[in-house]
């Protein structure tokens, strides 16, 4: 089980970070964090106000309750912090303890709103930014990315290649509305742009997220906080195959730590190894390899269209 933590915003750095460090490093489990490198511009996101599911979303998952009211206001009424200057300590604290630390991306919501229709030179200009204050913040490069709101485009998976990095976690395993995978063979890959395949491993998240199911109605069932943990268990149960889990500092680093509590020993329970990105890259590196082609989707629970795994070429 590849624990992949998105730190999407400032207060999820400063306060959801060190909780979840502690909880790990309690359970024993390995896990890749993945941060936000420039300025807080979460408010800017109530822009996506119109997008099919957006207020489904926002209602289901109390976003004010979990994100905070002064977060929701940074970009619109208050200037955004940035993080990578504010936070250095705290995130130097991650890789001091032991865990892989990664890029999110620069700033959340310029990237998760433009990067599908900007070109290569703009994406490529914003990961080379935030490249460098990873390299400022640690001392040494980047070696792992995994793409805000799961967007990309052609040019910003080039980029990978051109970074030397070996694997990322970009996209998403299509899935059932039950939550399960709508092709279980689903995982590690490589991507094709046209006739070129890139050198780089994706290792596409295989598990929904906890804000796609929360308050859903999943068979008859409404997924509460009460039963949230048992649901992806079910989901995981028999340990047959890996899984890449998403989960954010935001989330399970604060309001709901004891759900994430509960999937920790869940899935230690399991069997599973509870480990990072680049513990799994060193499994899975040597192996044959499906090629996908850079493909777009949709997945239940969440707005909007992001990366997803295509069909395998032949």
């Amino acid at each position: 089980m590849v624990l992949k933590i998105d730190v999407d915003t400032y207060r999820g750095t400063r306060e959801g970070v060190p909780n979840l460090v502690r909880m790990l490093k309690a359970h024993q489990a390995g896990a890749t964090f993945l941060f936000s490198l420039g300025k807080d511009h979460t408010g800017w996101a109530m822009r996506r106000a119109l997008r099919p599911g957006f207020f489904s979303k926002v209602s289901r998952t109390s976003v004010v309750e979990h994100y905070g009211f002064k977060t929701l206001m940074y970009g619109v009424l208050l200037p955004g912090p940035d993080i990578g200057k504010n936070c250095a300590a705290e995130m130097r604290a991650v890789q001091d303890a032991g865990f892989e630390c990664g890029i999110h991306t620069w700033d959340h919501v310029l990237w998760q709103d433009n990067v599908a229709k900007r070109d290569a030179g703009w994406s490529q200009a914003m990961m080379r930014k935030a490249a460098a204050r990873f390299t400022q913040v640690f001392g040494v490069a980047p070696r792992t990315h995994g793409a805000a709101g799961w967007q990309m485009n052609n040019g910003a998976f080039a980029e990978h290649d051109s970074a030397g990095y070996g694997y990322a976690s970009d996209g998403r395993c299509v899935l059932n509305p039950d939550g399960s995978l709508a092709n279980p063979a689903n995982g590690p890959h490589r991507l094709s742009d046209g006739a070129k395949v890139l050198k780089h491993i994706q290792m596409p998240t295989t598990l929904p997220t906890l804000d796609e199911i929360l308050g859903c109605e999943i068979d008859g069932v409404t997924i509460s906080t009460a039963n949230i943990a048992a649901f992806l268990l079910k989901l995981t149960a028999g340990a047959t195959r890996d899984h890449v889990y998403t989960l954010h500092a935001e989330l399970e680093g604060q309001k709901l730590a004891p759900i994430f509590e509960q999937l920790l020993a869940g899935w230690q329970a399991q069997g599973y190894q509870l480990a990072s990105m680049a513990d799994y890259y060193q499994k899975i590196q040597h192996l044959p390899m499906p090629v996908c082609p850079i493909t777009w989707g949709e997945l239940p629970g969440r707005s909007g269209q992001l990366i997803i795994q295509g069909a395998a070429l032949a």
